[in-house]
Parts: structure tokens; C-alpha cells; sequence
């Protein structure tokens, strides 16, 4: 800090009262003598004062304080900034101010802006509780619609099934009469034939009886082999004892298929062994004339 009367500004040594004599020292400057001391700060400050003696005749004004600048440790530290007080408003003047009348304003505007704000909520609340009534009257028209669909599915599916019961039983009993019928001609035609055709009936039904000789055994023995498996009656001991008397069964089976299996093969190729040495005694036997061997005329 650096203090310099009024009267030195204009001095050309002093040329601003912010800004330090033109010499740095007394004896660099040459001129006057200079003077040091406490500061005017006394004890609180350790600051130092520089007196320099002018050629006019020495007085208080004519002295210069100076002041060097803080150190670190002196420097004020930075703080918050200061945030400025709010400004009331200014009251025109000649005027009288009714604070009631104010607060009576405020009050009202504050009132205002909450029945605003209940109003939003309402007019919200009424507008979701809308929603959802809509909501749930489409849920329940949705559900009421799937019932008469699937109602009407059901209805439909017991209509198909009624028909297909009808026209089986239609068809069935066309059939039935059907059969009926030819059994009548049948029956009718049998009757007008004479004796004479009797014979050939009798003929006729030896013919077929012996075309379905093979087939009619076959079902035989079918029928004596297949057995039917009671096992309603049976526990779970008594069902694993059948399940392997059947595996063995069939195993027993198999074996069988497999041995006549090979008996067949072994007599079809003893058989050709045997075509095949008498086709080669034929070529060979004079005067061998045509003679049916192995079913062949040759």
C-alpha cells in the first residue's frame, strides 16, 4: 500500500500516487536523504515507511509513505463469494402503501395457483378413473364375445358330429337293405332254376371250398395260435411275468421261422442239384428221345 498527499501528484518524481518512485534507492538516486522506520500500522502490521526529503522545505505533506507489498502469509485467502442483499422495491413516495392489502393479494394468488393445481388433479384423476372403467368394459365385452364364439364353436362341432352319426347310420342301413335285396333275388332266382342246375351249384361251392382251402387253413391256425390276454384282472407282478412269457414266446418263434427258413433254402438248392445232374444224364443217355423231365417236355 502507498500513501501520497494531493499535493505530490503532479510532482514529476510522484507521478501517480499507484506507482513507485523513478530510483529504487537513495543512493542510486543521489539526491536527499531518507529515513526508516516502524510503519503507521505500529504493532498489528509490519509494514515500513520511506520519508524523502524535497528541496522544499521539509513538512508532513511533503512525505511519502510507502508500503511494500504483503507476503504470502499476510495475503487475505480467498472466500465465498459475497452474494449481494435483495433490493426492496421502491416505494413511490406521497403514496400510502396497504401492506394488508398486499398480503390480501399474495394470499389470494397463492389460493388461486392451489385450487389451479387441484383442479389439474381432479380433472386427471376423473380422466383416469374414465379410462379405466372403459378399460374394464372392454375386457368384460372381449370376454363376453370369446364365450359366444367358443358357445358357438361348441354348437358347431355337435352339429358336424350329429351329421356324420346320421349318414353312417344312413349308409349303414342302405347297405343292410341293400343286402337284403340281393339275398332276395338270390334266393328268388334259386328257386325258379330247375334240378338240373342244382348239380352245378353243388360243383360251384366244391370249386370254391377248395380255392379257399389254403386261406381257410391259414385262418385256422391262426386263430388256434392267437390267444386272447386277459390282463384286466392282473397286478403289476403278474403283468411282468406275461410280458416275458410272451418275450420268450416270441424269441421261440423267431427261432423257428429261422430254422425253416434255412430247411427251405437247403431243400430248394438240393432240389436244383438234383434238376441239374438230370438235365446232364439226358444230354449224355443214347437214343434219348423227348421226354418230360422236371414237369418240361424235352
Amino acid at each position: 500500500m502507498r500513501v501520497t498527499p494531493p499535493s505530490l501528484y503532479g510532482h514529476p518524481d510522484f507521478p501517480s500516487p499507484l506507482l513507485p518512485p523513478p530510483y529504487p534507492s537513495p543512493r542510486a538516486a543521489g539526491q536527499g536523504n531518507w529515513a526508516w522506520g516502524p510503519s503507521l500500522g505500529g504493532a498489528r502490521r509490519a509494514h515500513l515507511w520511506v520519508c524523502r526529503v524535497l528541496p522544499r522545505p521539509q513538512t508532513l505533506a511533503n512525505c511519502v509513505f510507502v508500503f511494500p507489498p504483503p507476503t504470502e502469509e499476510e495475503r487475505p485467502k480467498p472466500s465465498r463469494p459475497v452474494v449481494p442483499p435483495l433490493i426492496p422495491p421502491k416505494i413511490p413516495e406521497g403514496e400510502r402503501v396497504d401492506f394488508d392489502d398486499i398480503h390480501r393479494k399474495r394470499m389470494e394468488k397463492d389460493l388461486l395457483e392451489l385450487q389451479t393445481l387441484i383442479d389439474v388433479h381432479f380433472e386427471q384423476r376423473k380422466k383416469e378413473e374414465e379410462e379405466l372403467v372403459a378399460l374394464k368394459e372392454r375386457i368384460e365385452r372381449r370376454r363376453a364375445e370369446r364365450a359366444e364364439q367358443q358357445r358357438f364353436r361348441t354348437e358347431k362341432e355337435r352339429e358336424r358330429q350329429a351329421k356324420l352319426a346320421e349318414e353312417k347310420m344312413r349308409k349303414e342301413e342302405e347297405e343292410a337293405k341293400k343286402r337284403a335285396e340281393d339275398d332276395a333275388k338270390k334266393k328268388k332266382v334259386l328257386s325258379n332254376m330247375g334240378a338240373h342246375f342244382g348239380g352245378y351249384l353243388v360243383k360251384a361251392e366244391q370249386k370254391r371250398g377248395k380255392r379257399q382251402t389254403g386261406r381257410e387253413m391259414k385262418q385256422r391256425i391262426l386263430s388256434e395260435r392267437k390267444k386272447p390276454l386277459n390282463i384286466d384282472h392282473m397286478g403289476e407282478d403278474q403283468l411282468r411275468e406275461k410280458a416275458q412269457e410272451l418275450s420268450d414266446w416270441i424269441h421261440q418263434l423267431e427261432s423257428e421261422k429261422f430254422d425253416l427258413m434255412a430247411k427251405l433254402k437247403q431243400q430248394k438248392y438240393e432240389i436244383n442239384v438234383l434238376y441239374n445232374r438230370i438235365s446232364h444224364a439226358q444230354k449224355f443217355r443214347k437214343g434219348a428221345g423227348k421226354g418230360r423231365v422236371g414237369g418240361r417236355w424235352k
